[in-house]
């Protein structure tokens, strides 16, 4: 058995604009720590994936803020205390800074990340 903390994972990601993530992978999941700022959206990032949208499926907790999910049925919001599932196909927009921790299958989120990073230097955001 393995037991991770925000503290003991090491950091993925960080810019100012945008929040922080910690992730690690346990077995076929990708666990992330993440702390997001108000305005991210995935949206640019996932343009040039299938509906434009993220592929990858999660399942978390937001610990605290709320986002926003849209996809194929429309959108949805998640506040803090509350627990989720995205289907492959949603995007997400945080409305109000947020925590959160995330499960994700490790080559799915992979492939995405490699898409965002991507996107995110065509952006000239990276």
């Amino acid at each position: 058995m393995s037991v991770y903390t925000r503290e003991s994972v090491e950091v993925e990601f960080a810019d100012e604009s945008v929040g922080e993530t910690r992730a690690v992978d346990a077995g076929a999941m990708t666990i992330s720590f993440e702390r997001l700022k108000a305005g991210f959206s995935t949206e640019p990032l996932a343009v040039g994936l299938p509906g434009d949208s993220c592929q990858c499926p999660h399942w978390g907790v937001v610990l605290s803020g709320r986002i926003r999910v849209l996809g194929s049925g429309g959108g949805e919001v998640v506040e803090a205390g509350s627990a989720y599932y995205l289907p492959p196909g949603h995007n997400v927009v945080v409305d109000e800074d947020c925590e959160l921790v995330e499960f994700s299958p490790v080559a799915d989120r992979a492939a995405t990340l490699e898409h965002f990073e991507r996107r995110a230097a065509e952006l000239g955001l990276v």
